[in-house]
Protein backbone atom coordinates (compact mmCIF):
# COMPACT_ATOMS: atom_id res chain seq x y z
CA UNK A 1 0.00 0.00 0.00
CA UNK A 2 3.08 2.18 0.42
CA UNK A 3 4.43 1.20 -2.90
CA UNK A 4 0.86 2.59 -4.89
CA UNK A 5 0.65 5.61 -2.01
CA UNK A 6 4.24 6.94 -3.59
CA UNK A 7 3.06 5.62 -7.21
CA UNK A 8 -0.07 8.21 -7.15
CA UNK A 9 2.02 11.13 -5.21
CA UNK A 10 4.44 11.42 -7.87
CA UNK A 11 1.96 11.33 -10.63
CA UNK A 12 -0.38 14.08 -9.07
CA UNK A 13 3.10 16.39 -7.96
CA UNK A 14 4.11 17.54 -11.63
CA UNK A 15 0.67 18.92 -12.29
CA UNK A 16 0.47 20.92 -9.09
CA UNK A 17 4.13 22.60 -9.50
CA UNK A 18 3.09 23.37 -12.95
CA UNK A 19 -0.27 24.46 -12.25
CA UNK A 20 1.25 26.87 -9.77
CA UNK A 21 4.53 27.88 -12.03
CA UNK A 22 1.78 29.15 -14.76
CA UNK A 23 -0.36 31.35 -12.50
CA UNK A 24 2.68 32.49 -9.91
CA UNK A 25 5.82 32.55 -12.22
CA UNK A 26 4.55 34.23 -15.68
CA UNK A 27 2.60 37.04 -16.20
CA UNK A 28 0.28 35.77 -19.66
CA UNK A 29 -2.74 37.86 -20.44
CA UNK A 30 -5.26 35.21 -20.32
CA UNK A 31 -5.74 34.20 -23.80
CA UNK A 32 -2.31 33.11 -23.44
CA UNK A 33 -2.93 31.49 -19.91
CA UNK A 34 -5.50 29.53 -21.42
CA UNK A 35 -3.52 28.42 -24.34
CA UNK A 36 -0.74 27.36 -21.74
CA UNK A 37 -3.09 25.51 -19.28
CA UNK A 38 -4.46 23.91 -22.44
CA UNK A 39 -1.80 22.75 -23.64
CA UNK A 40 -0.19 21.19 -20.28
CA UNK A 41 -3.28 19.21 -19.80
CA UNK A 42 -3.15 17.83 -23.08
CA UNK A 43 0.67 16.60 -22.38
CA UNK A 44 -0.50 15.12 -18.74
CA UNK A 45 -3.64 13.34 -20.23
CA UNK A 46 -1.70 10.23 -21.43
CA UNK A 47 0.97 10.52 -18.25
CA UNK A 48 -2.41 10.20 -15.71
CA UNK A 49 -3.32 7.07 -18.10
CA UNK A 50 0.03 5.29 -17.87
CA UNK A 51 -0.28 6.23 -13.96
CA UNK A 52 -3.41 5.01 -13.48
CA UNK A 53 -2.53 1.36 -15.30
CA UNK A 54 0.28 1.23 -13.12
CA UNK A 55 -1.33 2.04 -10.36
CA UNK A 56 -3.65 -0.99 -11.28
CA UNK A 57 -0.73 -3.42 -12.23
CA UNK A 58 0.67 -2.67 -8.93
CA UNK A 59 -2.60 -3.36 -6.94
CA UNK A 60 -3.27 -6.27 -9.06
CA UNK A 61 0.33 -7.63 -8.46
CA UNK A 62 -0.40 -6.50 -4.53
CA UNK A 63 -3.81 -8.96 -4.35
CA UNK A 64 -2.16 -11.92 -6.16
CA UNK A 65 1.41 -12.23 -5.01
CA UNK A 66 0.45 -12.82 -1.39
CA UNK A 67 -3.09 -14.95 -1.21
CA UNK A 68 -2.99 -15.10 2.39
CA UNK A 69 -6.31 -16.55 2.41
CA UNK A 70 -7.63 -19.65 4.21
CA UNK A 71 -6.20 -22.32 1.33
CA UNK A 72 -2.81 -20.83 2.10
CA UNK A 73 -2.85 -21.08 6.04
CA UNK A 74 -4.13 -24.70 5.86
CA UNK A 75 -1.08 -25.47 3.60
CA UNK A 76 0.81 -23.90 5.37
CA UNK A 77 -0.44 -26.15 8.92
CA UNK A 78 -0.29 -29.14 6.41
CA UNK A 79 2.89 -28.60 5.74
CA UNK A 80 4.05 -28.54 9.71
CA UNK A 81 2.40 -31.38 10.70
CA UNK A 82 4.26 -33.57 7.71
CA UNK A 83 7.31 -31.87 8.88
CA UNK A 84 7.03 -32.40 12.35
CA UNK A 85 5.03 -35.94 12.15
CA UNK A 86 7.61 -37.39 9.75
CA UNK A 87 10.69 -35.72 11.50
CA UNK A 88 9.73 -37.29 14.94
CA UNK A 89 8.38 -40.44 13.77
CA UNK A 90 11.02 -41.55 11.15
CA UNK A 91 13.35 -41.17 13.98
CA UNK A 92 11.88 -42.98 16.48
CA UNK A 93 11.06 -46.08 13.83
CA UNK A 94 15.34 -45.39 13.38
CA UNK A 95 16.04 -46.10 17.17
CA UNK A 96 13.20 -49.03 17.08
CA UNK A 97 15.18 -50.97 14.50
CA UNK A 98 18.62 -50.68 16.53
CA UNK A 99 16.69 -51.32 19.34
CA UNK A 100 15.03 -54.58 18.07
CA UNK A 101 18.25 -56.08 16.44
CA UNK A 102 18.88 -53.56 13.90
CA UNK A 103 23.00 -53.69 13.32
CA UNK A 104 23.50 -52.01 9.65
CA UNK A 105 24.41 -48.58 9.98
CA UNK A 106 24.48 -47.84 5.85
CA UNK A 107 20.57 -49.65 5.62
CA UNK A 108 19.86 -47.02 8.21
CA UNK A 109 21.54 -44.57 5.87
CA UNK A 110 19.86 -45.45 2.55
CA UNK A 111 16.26 -45.24 4.46
CA UNK A 112 17.01 -41.28 4.97
CA UNK A 113 17.49 -41.31 1.13
CA UNK A 114 15.55 -43.50 -0.80
CA UNK A 115 12.43 -41.72 -0.81
CA UNK A 116 13.49 -38.34 -2.62
CA UNK A 117 11.42 -39.71 -6.13
CA UNK A 118 8.04 -38.35 -3.54
CA UNK A 119 9.07 -34.75 -4.60
CA UNK A 120 9.43 -35.23 -8.61
CA UNK A 121 5.35 -34.33 -8.39
CA UNK A 122 6.83 -30.77 -7.38
CA UNK A 123 7.99 -29.85 -10.92
CA UNK A 124 4.31 -30.44 -12.25
CA UNK A 125 2.84 -28.64 -10.10
CA UNK A 126 1.21 -25.22 -12.29
CA UNK A 127 1.87 -22.71 -9.02
CA UNK A 128 5.02 -23.68 -8.79
CA UNK A 129 5.84 -23.33 -12.47
CA UNK A 130 4.79 -19.85 -12.21
CA UNK A 131 7.18 -19.23 -8.95
CA UNK A 132 10.01 -20.66 -11.77
CA UNK A 133 9.71 -18.11 -14.14
CA UNK A 134 8.80 -15.71 -12.23
CA UNK A 135 12.11 -16.21 -10.53
CA UNK A 136 14.11 -15.01 -13.37
CA UNK A 137 14.88 -11.78 -11.40
CA UNK A 138 17.04 -13.33 -8.38
CA UNK A 139 19.57 -14.45 -11.35
CA UNK A 140 23.00 -13.15 -10.51
CA UNK A 141 24.22 -13.97 -14.01
CA UNK A 142 22.60 -14.79 -17.28
CA UNK A 143 25.26 -17.04 -18.65
CA UNK A 144 24.64 -20.96 -16.95
CA UNK A 145 27.56 -22.92 -16.34
CA UNK A 146 28.49 -25.92 -17.86
CA UNK A 147 27.53 -29.27 -17.60
CA UNK A 148 30.33 -30.25 -16.06
CA UNK A 149 30.65 -27.52 -13.19
CA UNK A 150 26.52 -28.69 -12.30
CA UNK A 151 27.98 -32.37 -12.52
CA UNK A 152 30.70 -31.49 -10.12
CA UNK A 153 28.45 -29.74 -7.54
CA UNK A 154 25.73 -32.47 -7.73
CA UNK A 155 28.25 -34.93 -6.92
CA UNK A 156 30.14 -33.21 -4.11
CA UNK A 157 27.23 -32.25 -2.35
CA UNK A 158 25.41 -35.37 -2.94
CA UNK A 159 28.74 -37.23 -1.06
CA UNK A 160 28.77 -34.34 1.86
CA UNK A 161 25.29 -35.55 2.28
CA UNK A 162 25.66 -39.35 2.67
CA UNK A 163 29.04 -39.08 4.18
CA UNK A 164 26.61 -37.10 6.69
CA UNK A 165 23.53 -39.70 6.72
CA UNK A 166 25.71 -42.45 7.75
CA UNK A 167 27.13 -40.20 10.72
CA UNK A 168 23.62 -39.04 11.99
CA UNK A 169 22.79 -43.45 11.41
CA UNK A 170 26.09 -44.37 13.45
CA UNK A 171 24.89 -41.85 16.00
CA UNK A 172 20.95 -43.16 16.72
CA UNK A 173 22.59 -47.03 16.42
CA UNK A 174 24.64 -46.13 20.09
CA UNK A 175 22.76 -43.11 21.59
CA UNK A 176 19.36 -42.42 23.51
CA UNK A 177 16.90 -41.14 20.90
CA UNK A 178 16.10 -38.41 23.30
CA UNK A 179 20.06 -37.74 23.80
CA UNK A 180 20.51 -37.82 19.75
CA UNK A 181 17.68 -35.33 19.00
CA UNK A 182 19.26 -32.74 21.59
CA UNK A 183 22.71 -32.81 20.35
CA UNK A 184 21.46 -32.05 16.49
CA UNK A 185 20.16 -28.76 17.55
CA UNK A 186 23.63 -28.35 17.26
CA UNK A 187 23.60 -27.90 13.67
CA UNK A 188 22.44 -24.25 13.88
CA UNK A 189 25.54 -23.48 16.09
CA UNK A 190 27.65 -25.34 13.30
CA UNK A 191 26.20 -23.66 10.66
CA UNK A 192 26.28 -20.07 11.96
CA UNK A 193 30.72 -21.41 12.63
CA UNK A 194 30.75 -22.28 8.73
CA UNK A 195 28.79 -19.35 7.26
CA UNK A 196 31.21 -17.31 9.07
CA UNK A 197 33.75 -17.97 7.29
CA UNK A 198 31.92 -19.47 3.67
CA UNK A 199 29.04 -17.03 3.73
CA UNK A 200 30.55 -13.73 5.07
CA UNK A 201 27.54 -14.29 7.82
CA UNK A 202 28.23 -11.38 10.86
CA UNK A 203 28.26 -12.63 14.21
CA UNK A 204 26.08 -10.66 16.50
CA UNK A 205 25.59 -10.71 20.08
CA UNK A 206 22.17 -12.92 19.46
CA UNK A 207 24.28 -15.39 17.00
CA UNK A 208 26.94 -15.64 19.41
CA UNK A 209 24.82 -16.68 22.43
CA UNK A 210 23.29 -19.08 20.73
CA UNK A 211 26.41 -20.25 19.90
CA UNK A 212 27.43 -20.87 23.50
CA UNK A 213 24.41 -22.04 24.63
CA UNK A 214 24.21 -24.92 22.06
CA UNK A 215 27.43 -25.80 22.51
CA UNK A 216 27.04 -25.67 25.88
CA UNK A 217 23.86 -27.89 25.41
CA UNK A 218 26.04 -30.54 23.83
CA UNK A 219 28.79 -30.43 26.19
CA UNK A 220 26.51 -31.44 28.80
CA UNK A 221 25.32 -34.52 27.45
CA UNK A 222 28.77 -35.98 27.59
CA UNK A 223 28.76 -35.59 31.25
CA UNK A 224 25.75 -38.02 31.79
CA UNK A 225 26.40 -39.87 34.23
CA UNK A 226 24.60 -43.63 33.55
CA UNK A 227 23.61 -43.58 29.47
CA UNK A 228 22.87 -47.37 30.03
CA UNK A 229 19.97 -46.48 32.19
CA UNK A 230 18.29 -46.22 28.59
CA UNK A 231 17.14 -47.87 25.62
CA UNK A 232 19.76 -48.27 24.39
CA UNK A 233 21.91 -50.26 26.10
CA UNK A 234 24.91 -50.02 25.56
CA UNK A 235 28.51 -49.38 27.14
CA UNK A 236 30.27 -45.96 27.69
CA UNK A 237 32.67 -46.48 25.00
CA UNK A 238 29.84 -46.67 22.33
CA UNK A 239 28.32 -43.87 23.86
CA UNK A 240 31.15 -42.07 23.56
CA UNK A 241 31.11 -42.97 19.85
CA UNK A 242 27.61 -42.11 19.43
CA UNK A 243 27.89 -38.62 20.51
CA UNK A 244 31.74 -37.68 18.02
CA UNK A 245 29.47 -39.04 15.52
CA UNK A 246 26.56 -37.50 15.95
CA UNK A 247 28.01 -34.11 16.81
CA UNK A 248 30.26 -34.40 13.53
CA UNK A 249 27.24 -35.49 11.63
CA UNK A 250 25.62 -31.84 12.56
CA UNK A 251 28.73 -29.89 11.72
CA UNK A 252 28.80 -31.66 8.13
CA UNK A 253 25.02 -30.99 7.96
CA UNK A 254 26.20 -27.17 8.83
CA UNK A 255 28.57 -27.39 6.20
CA UNK A 256 26.47 -29.20 3.40
CA UNK A 257 23.74 -25.63 3.99
CA UNK A 258 26.98 -23.27 3.86
CA UNK A 259 27.96 -25.11 0.89
CA UNK A 260 24.97 -25.11 -0.76
CA UNK A 261 24.62 -21.34 -0.20
CA UNK A 262 27.76 -20.98 -1.93
CA UNK A 263 26.66 -23.21 -4.95
CA UNK A 264 23.61 -21.24 -5.45
CA UNK A 265 25.71 -17.78 -5.11
CA UNK A 266 29.07 -18.41 -7.03
CA UNK A 267 28.30 -21.53 -9.07
CA UNK A 268 24.83 -21.57 -9.93
CA UNK A 269 23.79 -18.21 -9.49
CA UNK A 270 19.99 -18.18 -9.54
CA UNK A 271 17.67 -19.72 -6.84
CA UNK A 272 14.45 -20.18 -9.24
CA UNK A 273 12.41 -23.02 -8.66
CA UNK A 274 14.10 -24.98 -11.23
CA UNK A 275 17.39 -25.04 -9.78
CA UNK A 276 16.59 -25.84 -6.10
CA UNK A 277 14.58 -28.88 -7.45
CA UNK A 278 17.58 -29.99 -9.39
CA UNK A 279 19.88 -29.22 -6.70
CA UNK A 280 17.48 -31.33 -4.17
CA UNK A 281 17.13 -34.28 -6.41
CA UNK A 282 20.26 -34.70 -8.43
CA UNK A 283 21.77 -34.56 -4.59
CA UNK A 284 19.65 -37.20 -3.26
CA UNK A 285 20.32 -39.31 -6.19
CA UNK A 286 23.74 -39.10 -5.66
CA UNK A 287 23.39 -39.44 -2.14
CA UNK A 288 21.32 -42.70 -2.52
CA UNK A 289 23.45 -44.59 -4.50
CA UNK A 290 26.12 -43.62 -2.51
CA UNK A 291 24.48 -45.85 0.16
CA UNK A 292 23.50 -48.47 -1.66
CA UNK A 293 27.29 -48.65 -2.78
CA UNK A 294 28.29 -48.44 0.73
CA UNK A 295 25.92 -51.37 1.77
CA UNK A 296 27.31 -53.51 -0.84
CA UNK A 297 30.54 -52.71 -0.85
CA UNK A 298 31.00 -52.91 3.18
CA UNK A 299 29.01 -56.48 3.23
CA UNK A 300 26.58 -55.06 5.42
CA UNK A 301 23.66 -56.74 3.27
CA UNK A 302 25.15 -60.36 3.47
CA UNK A 303 24.20 -60.48 6.87
CA UNK A 304 20.58 -58.49 6.33
CA UNK A 305 18.42 -61.73 5.85
CA UNK A 306 19.94 -62.80 9.59
CA UNK A 307 19.08 -59.72 11.00
CA UNK A 308 15.27 -59.81 9.61
CA UNK A 309 15.11 -63.60 11.30
CA UNK A 310 16.42 -62.19 14.61
CA UNK A 311 14.45 -59.35 14.84
CA UNK A 312 12.83 -59.36 18.03
CA UNK A 313 9.25 -57.82 16.81
CA UNK A 314 9.16 -60.48 13.45
CA UNK A 315 9.95 -60.35 9.87
CA UNK A 316 7.16 -58.71 9.29
CA UNK A 317 7.60 -55.69 11.61
CA UNK A 318 11.35 -55.61 10.68
CA UNK A 319 10.11 -54.90 6.83
CA UNK A 320 7.22 -52.24 8.07
CA UNK A 321 9.69 -50.60 10.05
CA UNK A 322 12.34 -50.10 7.22
CA UNK A 323 9.49 -49.31 4.66
CA UNK A 324 7.33 -46.47 6.96
CA UNK A 325 10.49 -44.43 8.14
CA UNK A 326 11.69 -44.55 4.75
CA UNK A 327 7.95 -43.07 3.94
CA UNK A 328 8.40 -40.95 7.00
CA UNK A 329 11.53 -38.97 5.67
CA UNK A 330 9.46 -38.53 2.76
CA UNK A 331 6.86 -37.04 4.56
CA UNK A 332 9.00 -34.89 6.44
CA UNK A 333 10.62 -33.96 2.44
CA UNK A 334 7.30 -32.93 1.54
CA UNK A 335 6.73 -30.83 4.54
CA UNK A 336 10.16 -28.82 4.36
CA UNK A 337 10.22 -28.56 0.62
CA UNK A 338 6.80 -26.93 0.77
CA UNK A 339 7.49 -24.49 3.93
CA UNK A 340 10.69 -23.28 1.35
CA UNK A 341 8.42 -22.54 -1.57
CA UNK A 342 5.15 -21.38 0.67
CA UNK A 343 7.27 -19.35 2.65
CA UNK A 344 10.96 -19.25 3.02
CA UNK A 345 13.91 -22.08 3.59
CA UNK A 346 14.60 -20.07 7.22
CA UNK A 347 11.23 -20.26 8.23
CA UNK A 348 11.50 -24.50 7.50
CA UNK A 349 14.86 -24.55 9.02
CA UNK A 350 13.17 -23.40 11.85
CA UNK A 351 10.22 -25.64 12.26
CA UNK A 352 12.70 -28.35 11.83
CA UNK A 353 14.47 -27.42 14.72
CA UNK A 354 12.00 -26.59 16.51
CA UNK A 355 10.40 -29.92 16.60
CA UNK A 356 13.57 -31.70 17.54
CA UNK A 357 13.02 -31.06 21.43
CA UNK A 358 9.46 -33.35 20.98
CA UNK A 359 11.44 -36.21 20.03
CA UNK A 360 12.63 -36.88 23.91
CA UNK A 361 9.03 -36.28 25.35
CA UNK A 362 7.93 -39.12 22.71
CA UNK A 363 11.07 -41.36 23.52
CA UNK A 364 9.97 -40.99 27.31
CA UNK A 365 6.67 -42.24 26.49
CA UNK A 366 7.45 -45.12 23.79
CA UNK A 367 10.87 -45.76 24.81
CA UNK A 368 10.63 -45.34 28.77
CA UNK A 369 13.89 -43.76 28.25
CA UNK A 370 15.14 -41.32 31.31
CA UNK A 371 14.63 -37.36 31.45
CA UNK A 372 17.54 -36.75 33.88
CA UNK A 373 18.45 -33.22 35.41
CA UNK A 374 21.14 -32.91 32.90
CA UNK A 375 19.30 -33.58 29.98
CA UNK A 376 16.18 -30.93 30.88
CA UNK A 377 18.78 -28.58 31.61
CA UNK A 378 20.42 -29.45 27.75
CA UNK A 379 16.49 -29.60 26.10
CA UNK A 380 16.26 -25.38 28.03
CA UNK A 381 19.17 -24.35 26.46
CA UNK A 382 18.53 -26.00 23.35
CA UNK A 383 15.69 -23.98 23.17
CA UNK A 384 16.93 -20.58 24.20
CA UNK A 385 19.15 -20.95 21.49
CA UNK A 386 17.35 -21.77 18.87
CA UNK A 387 15.15 -18.97 19.68
CA UNK A 388 18.14 -16.71 19.68
CA UNK A 389 19.60 -17.78 16.45
CA UNK A 390 15.99 -17.97 14.60
CA UNK A 391 15.58 -14.23 16.05
CA UNK A 392 18.36 -13.17 14.67
CA UNK A 393 17.81 -14.51 11.31
CA UNK A 394 14.48 -13.30 11.75
CA UNK A 395 15.83 -9.64 11.81
CA UNK A 396 17.97 -10.01 8.75
CA UNK A 397 15.98 -11.12 6.67
CA UNK A 398 13.06 -8.25 7.76
CA UNK A 399 16.02 -5.72 6.90
CA UNK A 400 16.84 -7.68 3.85
CA UNK A 401 13.11 -7.25 2.35
CA UNK A 402 12.83 -3.46 4.05
CA UNK A 403 16.24 -2.73 1.94
CA UNK A 404 14.62 -4.06 -1.02
CA UNK A 405 11.26 -2.60 -0.74
CA UNK A 406 13.54 0.29 -0.62
CA UNK A 407 15.73 -0.26 -3.54
CA UNK A 408 12.48 -1.13 -5.51
CA UNK A 409 10.32 2.32 -4.39
CA UNK A 410 13.24 4.21 -5.80
CA UNK A 411 13.63 2.70 -8.73
CA UNK A 412 9.99 3.36 -9.32
CA UNK A 413 10.13 6.76 -8.74
CA UNK A 414 13.01 7.34 -10.57
CA UNK A 415 11.30 5.89 -13.14
CA UNK A 416 8.37 7.60 -12.62
CA UNK A 417 10.08 11.19 -12.63
CA UNK A 418 11.92 10.13 -15.97
CA UNK A 419 8.25 9.95 -17.56
CA UNK A 420 7.09 13.02 -16.21
CA UNK A 421 9.75 15.07 -16.56
CA UNK A 422 9.87 13.90 -20.56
Amino acid sequence: MYMIHLLCTHTLSPQLYLSGTSLNSFKFDMKEAQELQLHIMTQLEPKEANSTTEHTNVTSQSTTTQPRNYGWWLRITMYILFLLSGQSISLLLGRLYYDKGGKSKWLGTAVQLIGFPVLLPYYFIPSLKKLKTNSTATTIHPKPPSTLVLVSVYVSLGLLLVADCFLYSSGLMYLPVSTYSLICASQLAFNAFFSFFLNSQKFTPLIVNSLVLLTISSILLVFETNPSSDSSKVSKGKYVIGLICTIGASAGYGLVLSLTQVAFKNVLKKETFTAVMDLIIYQSLVATLGALVGLFGSGEWKGLKTEMEEFELGKVSYIMTLVWTALMWDVFAVGCVGLIFEVSSLFSNAISVLGLPIVPVLAVIFFHEKMGGIKVISMVLAIWGFVSYVYQQYLDDLKSKLEDRNKNEASNASSLQEVNGS
